[in-house]
């Protein structure tokens, strides 16, 4: 299952979770407006895959509480530290995932939901905001459940304890940071405000709890940057263990100089055929000699480029431009690989069934598709004892794309109170995502989404089409 969010302002997170024990197959195709005008000379395809694609891994477990119990036997001197860390690193990670989605599922209910304090609520509109205030309340008795599981059993061992100690600050704090989240968005006054008040007293019960424990210098507490700056590199340490380490190759680099070598050779044939005839004809050595020996260089030199360029498309096309190979970051065992492409299309081109999906109309003639697919394998067997999954994290940077939205706004004018008010708008632009997955513990399935971007970054994003994909579909 594919879920698509906003990361922040230009960025895009695809995430899915992965039963490693078949291949997968992961298509992503952005339709980008053709008014913006890209194409592969403003922009290369090498250039867009550095820059804006970036692809990490993790472990996964389905059961929740494994990571936990393993930690529980490291601190009984059961398992090693190495062990200890990634079980409660991992422990860790999934509960930021789920307290971050579900907390971001509350604020996407708070926007949604209208209050007008002139009218009184209607019957859906009193469900609708009850069903809110449990979600609150479900989120709170969650993760004071899962924070008091951990605290439960704190190692003695000095050695232990300091892996321990980093990961309890970094959650005390994350779950503060949200539940204050929810006490700035959540609407004030009526039915809100004891849940308002029940979020601030858990708040401040967190940040009691890490002066109690002194985690962090009252300096350090005393200025948000620096306090900001030490939880995002304690998320990078929990993030660490249970991130799988990376290797890209690009491919095709020996044949490619087997192509430039062979262009050069092929034209040079025609060239010194072009100088023993020229030999015949002219005769000695003369300025016209001279002058026709440049012109036969010069072709060379036009033509030796158009036929490597050429006969370097025909070699590759279709064919997997890097390779990655995923190493456990602890034992520095690899444990997969996974094939890469990613290209520039036209609607023409595409499958149809990705064509159906886009619901094309003529106003997007003009659009260029990006495509970019993997493919990989994984070897459970060399996971670490306990786990099968992965959790595949996908980030597209649209930075580059919105540099070529035009600068500025515009203005329109509306009828408020009798008279004409002129107001300044953005311009929007809407790119369409379209992604097919296959080989995940889901069904197969093909799932749209609109993207509505302006030049200061990603605006909104919707999830508007999903249909089950057939299990025998064309491949690109």
């Amino acid at each position: 299952m594919i879920n698509v969010e906003r990361k922040n302002s230009f960025q895009l997170r695809l995430t899915r979770r992965l039963k490693e024990e078949t291949s997968h197959t992961l298509d992503v195709y952005l339709f980008v407006p053709g008014e913006l005008g890209l194409s592969t000379q403003l922009v290369s395809e090498d250039a867009f895959f550095h820059s804006a694609l970036h692809v990490s891994r993790t472990y996964h477990s389905d059961q929740y509480h494994l990571p936990l119990v393993h930690s529980r036997l490291a601190s009984r001197n059961r398992l090693g530290s190495e062990s200890y860390r990634l079980s409660l690193s991992l422990y860790a990670y999934q509960y930021v995932i789920a307290l971050e989605q579900a907390v971001q599922t509350v604020l996407s209910d708070t926007r949604s939901l209208r209050l007008d304090k002139k009218e009184p609520p209607t019957e859906s509109e009193y469900e609708d905001r009850q069903a809110l205030l449990d979600k609150v309340d479900e989120v709170n008795e969650l993760s004071e459940g899962i924070l008091k599981r951990l605290r439960r059993n704190e190692p003695s061992d000095e050695t232990l304890y300091k892996y321990f100690a980093n990961i309890d600050n970094y959650l005390s704090w994350f779950t503060e940071q949200q539940r204050l989240a929810l006490v700035a968005h959540l609407p004030r006054g009526g039915v809100f405000n004891p849940v308002r008040a029940k979020l601030i007293e858990l708040c401040e019960v967190e940040n009691a709890h890490r002066r109690e424990r002194q985690y962090n210098a009252e300096r350090v507490m005393a200025d948000p940057t620096r306090m900001s700056n030490k939880m995002r590199l304690l998320r990078r340490l929990i993030e660490y263990p249970i991130t799988l380490k990376q290797e890209s190759l690009e491919l095709g680099q020996g044949e490619q100089r087997v192509v430039k070598g062979l262009a050069t050779a092929v034209v040079m044939v025609f060239v010194m055929m072009g100088i023993l005839r020229l030999r015949d004809v002219v005769g000695d050595v003369t300025a016209l000699f001279v002058l026709a020996m440049a012109l036969l260089y010069a072709m060379r030199e036009v033509f030796k480029d158009d036929l490597r360029n050429t006969l370097w498309r025909l070699l590759r096309k279709g064919r997997p431009k890097w390779r990655r190979q995923y190493k456990d970051a602890t034992r520095d065992v690899m444990v997969g690989r996974q094939l890469e492409w990613f290209n520039y299309k036209r609607f023409k081109s595409l499958d149809e069934e990705i064509k159906n999906l886009r619901h094309r109309s003529v106003t997007q003639r003009e659009e260029q598709v990006l495509h970019y697919r993997s493919r990989s394998r994984m070897s459970p067997t060399r996971f670490l004892s306990g786990y099968e999954h992965t959790r595949e994290t996908l980030t597209l940077d649209i930075s580059l794309l919105t540099r070529l939205m035009s600068k500025g706004k515009h203005h329109i004018y509306r009828l408020k109170e009798g008279q004409a008010v002129r107001e300044s708008v953005e311009r929007r632009h809407l790119f369409n995502l379209v992604i097919r997955e296959t080989g995940s513990e889901d069904t197969p399935h093909l799932a749209r989404w609109k993207v509505v971007v302006s030049r200061s970054g990603i605006v909104d994003v919707e999830r508007v089409d999903e249909k089950i994909a057939p299990g025998n579909e064309k491949r690109p």
